[in-house]
């Protein structure tokens, strides 16, 4: 028999009759001599890709005991080709999470990171019931959990660190009884921190619920029903608090405050957990080619150049927001005039951020040391709030909210026969 040793691996699409070998794809002619040697007794041996693993790493896996219930997190037996991936299993529900990052800085000026959170009803065991028996666009609990995972780790990149960034959460099986929004921001956490992504974490998430007036870390959703707080807290090492997300009802504030201390505490366990897989990964993380942050130099002349025009404009009352923005912005274009003579060679997002720098520390300190706002506020006034109704008489209800100069343009209200209702899809409640 003959060897064959292609320098990559090989795909085989039957579906198209062709074949793609050592990165060459073939077809026709070419696809037929293929099967004509591997019939007459050639063996076919295939070498993976340079910077593929030939054999499986280890799989690791580390249990934590999360207001009495275990909390699995594994990394190392899925999506070994991401730079950073981990399953989060609680019960039977479990999710997957992987994060990649690119090693080349994007042309944005912002940190473009992207959180994809989605749960299929094969998860739950199911088959989708909608027309086209398939899975349709992003759900309302799919995005808003999306953004909840966003929340809590985005603060945690380097300054200025402008990669593209991607982390995908994908729901691996649900068991109707733990919700598996908590887990992602967990895996979310396990796969950055077990990844060479540059990231200052990890942290850890926990649900806190009030339930007959006690505290329940994680409840099922049982308990979630007859709940007075539902709360999701993300918290940092040494007890520190990332994000916080509560919808409740008329709760006293120390319960509330009770509620996030016992919070932050749990979410410790689950980072020591994720602290401990990363020493047994020996992860090192990835030198980053240029971060993107205003040198100290062209910020302290900013503060020289522009500082008490900055100021002036914060605390004068009399603007409004258009008329603040105007001010604002003459003031930034009059300033990078001069930072570009006196700084020749800087380039142009080091001009851009040192003004950023300066202006929103000014804004900050307006409100943290002076504690008042742009407006004249203190921070215990709210801005004038104006309401209308019926602005339209063919339309069932309608109404026009206003906030200072933010407007809702028209809220409106239609009543339609039972017919009319949704069909519901069964399954966007089982997952």
């Amino acid at each position: 028999s003959c060897r064959f040793l292609p320098t990559g691996a090989m795909a085989a699409a039957t579906s198209c009759r062709r074949a793609a070998l050592g990165g060459l794809v073939v077809g026709g002619g070419a696809a037929a001599r293929w099967r004509r040697l591997l019939s007459d007794g050639c063996v076919l041996r295939l070498v993976p890709a340079r910077g593929a693993a030939a054999e499986p790493g280890p799989c690791r896996t580390v249990t934590v005991d999360v207001g009495g219930r275990k909390m699995e997190l594994s990394s190392g037996k899925l999506a070994r080709f991401a730079d950073g991936s981990a399953v989060v299993q609680l019960g039977d529900t479990a999710v997957m999470v992987t994060a990649v990052s690119k090693t080349k800085p994007s042309a944005s000026q912002f940190m473009p990171l992207v959180v994809d959170y989605r749960q299929k009803a094969a998860a739950a065991g199911r088959i989708p019931t909608n027309y086209l028996r398939r899975e349709l666009g992003s759900t309302d609990k799919e995005i808003l959990t999306s953004r909840v995972i966003d929340r809590s780790i985005r603060p945690l990149f380097p300054v200025g660190y402008f990669y593209d960034t991607q982390i995908l959460c994908n729901l691996l099986a649900v068991d109707g009884v733990n919700d598996p929004d908590v887990l992602a921001i967990n895996g979310a956490s396990a796969a950055l921190a077990l990844s060479d992504i540059p990231w200052n974490g990890p942290i850890g998430a926990v649900r806190v619920g009030l339930v007959d007036g006690e505290t329940v870390i994680n409840p099922t959703r049982k308990q979630m029903s007859s709940s007075a707080l539902n709360l999701v807290v993300a918290g940092a090492p040494q007890s520190q608090v990332v994000m916080l997300e509560a919808t409740a009802e008329n709760i006293l504030q120390q319960d509330f405050c009770h509620a996030i201390k016992v919070g932050v505490k749990h979410t410790q366990q689950i980072i020591q957990g994720i602290q401990q897989l990363v020493k047994e990964r020996g992860v090192v993380k990835r030198t980053v080619q240029k971060l993107y942050v205003a040198p100290e130099e062209i910020v302290e002349y900013v503060k020289k150049l522009a500082f008490n025009k900055i100021y002036a404009v914060f605390t004068d009352s009399s603007h409004d927001k258009i008329s603040r923005d105007e001010a604002i912005n003459k003031i930034r274009l009059e300033t990078e005039e001069q930072l570009k003579e006196k700084f020749p060679e800087a380039e142009p997002y080091e001009i851009v951020e040192s003004f950023n720098v300066v202006s929103k520390d000014i804004f900050r300190n307006l409100v943290l040391n002076e504690y008042r706002r742009c407006d004249g506020r203190d921070l215990t006034s709210l801005r004038d709030i104006k309401c209308e109704v019926n602005m339209f008489k063919m339309l069932h209800g309608s109404a026009l909210f206003q906030r200072g100069q933010t407007q809702v343009v028209l809220c409106t209200v239609t009543f339609d026969s039972i017919e009319s209702s949704v069909k519901s899809d069964l399954i966007s409640t089982a997952v």
